[in-house]
C-alpha cells in the first residue's frame, strides 16, 4: 500500500522549524496524521510488543530481535529482554538499553551496545506502527499497549521456549509417582536455542555446581500448544540416538516447572539454577564445558504446533 509522506511544521518568531516526519498507511485517518507528531507516536504507548512472526528483509538489528517489548520514554529507550520477571522489571518498561530521539523525521536509537541505527516510521493504525531501517533493509512490526492493559502473562506462554533459556540449567527436585523409567535417572536439564531448539540433559549427581554439569545426552527439542488451555504445553525431547520423551510442562512461577510425563505418568518438579539476565544485549552468561551456549540468543520464527490434551490428571 502506498505511504504519504507528511511534514509538520510550526512558525516561531519569525522561523521555520521542521518537526518529525512519519510515513502513514493511505487508509489511516487523515486529521490524525496532520495532528500527531512522531514523538507522540513513539510515545504514545508504555510498550510496544514486537511482532517477531511479522519481520520482513534480510537484514538484523541486534538489539530489537532479543526484546519482546521496547517502550520511548522521555528520551530513553527501554526493552524486555527477558521473560523471567517480565511485567515487573521497569514496572513493566523492562530495562534501560539507550537513548532515542526523533529528529529530522526519523526514529534515532543509540543502544548502549549496538549503537545507532535509525528507523523510518510508518503508522498503520492507531496502535500499530512499523519501523524500517534501510541500512539493514529490514522491517518490524510493533503493536501498542500501556501497562494496565497489556497481558504480560499471555507474552510469557507464546514466547516459553526463551524462558527455558534463562537459566543455565534446571534441576530435578521432586520425583513422584509414575512407572520407573530411564527420564528418572536424569536429574538436569538446559535448553539454548543453538539449531534452534537443542537441549542438554545430565545425569550427574544433585546439587553439582552448574560449570561442573557433565552433559550426557542431546537433542532437539520441540513445544506445543494445547487446545484449550493457554497455560499448558507439551514439551518433547527428541535424543540424538533416537529416544522421546515428552511431557505436559506446567509454569509453578518464574523458576520452577513441573513435568508430567506422558507415558509413565511420573509428575517431576525442576528449579532454575543460573539466572541469564540479557542486559543491554551484554553476553553474561557463563558457558557450561562451552556445550550450552545462550550468549547468541535472538527471537527466532519458530511455528509452535498445536495438540489437544491427551491425559487429564
Amino acid at each position: 500500500m502506498k505511504s504519504i509522506k507528511l511534514l509538520f511544521a510550526i512558525l516561531i518568531t519569525g522561523a521555520l522549524f521542521s518537526s518529525c516526519t512519519t510515513y502513514y498507511e493511505d487508509s489511516f485517518d487523515n486529521d490524525y496524521n496532520n495532528q500527531v507528531s512522531l514523538e507522540n507516536i513513539v510515545s504514545g504507548y508504555d510498550v510496544w510488543y514486537i511482532d517477531y512472526h511479522r519481520t520482513t528483509g534480510n537484514g538484523d538489528i541486534p538489539y530489537v530481535s532479543k526484546a519482546f517489548t521496547l517502550s520511548f520514554l522521555n528520551g530513553i529507550l527501554y526493552a524486555n529482554n527477558n521473560i523471567v520477571d517480565i511485567g515487573r522489571t521497569g514496572n513493566g518498561l523492562g530495562i534501560d538499553v539507550g537513548t532515542y530521539n526523533t529528529f529530522n523525521g526519523l526514529l534515532n536509537t543509540n543502544h548502549d551496545i549496538d549503537g545507532a541505527n535509525d528507523f523510518e516510521v510508518t503508522v498503520i493504525s492507531n496502535n500499530e506502527i512499523r519501523l524500517y531501517n534501510y541500512r539493514q533493509n529490514v522491517d518490524y512490526y510493533l503493536i501498542g499497549y500501556n501497562t494496565n492493559n497489556f497481558d504480560y502473562d499471555k507474552l510469557f506462554y507464546e514466547n516459553i521456549e526463551y524462558f527455558l533459556q534463562e537459566y543455565n540449567a534446571w534441576e530435578k527436585e521432586i520425583t513422584n509417582g509414575g512407572v520407573p523409567n530411564a527420564f528418572d535417572d536424569e536429574n538436569y536439564l538446559a535448553f539454548t536455542p543453538e539449531n534452534i531448539t537443542t537441549f542438554y540433559s545430565s545425569q550427574d549427581s544433585f546439587g553439582t555446581q552448574v560449570d561442573n554439569i557433565n552433559w550426557n545426552y542431546v537433542g532437539g527439542y520441540e513445544i506445543f500448544d494445547v487446545t484449550g488451555y493457554e497455560d499448558l504445553k507439551i514439551l518433547t525431547l527428541n535424543y540424538d540416538g533416537g529416544d522421546i520423551e515428552e511431557f505436559e510442562l506446567t509454569v509453578i512461577n518464574d523458576g520452577r516447572i513441573e513435568l508430567y510425563n506422558v507415558n509413565s505418568k511420573t509428575t517431576y518438579e525442576f528449579s532454575g539454577r543460573g539466572f541469564v539476565q540479557y542486559l543491554k544485549g551484554a553476553k553474561t552468561k557463563k558457558e557450561a564445558k562451552d556445550i550450552v551456549r545462550n550468549n547468541g540468543r535472538k527471537r527466532t520464527k519458530v511455528v509452535r504446533k498445536t495438540k489437544n490434551r491427551r491425559n487429564l490428571k
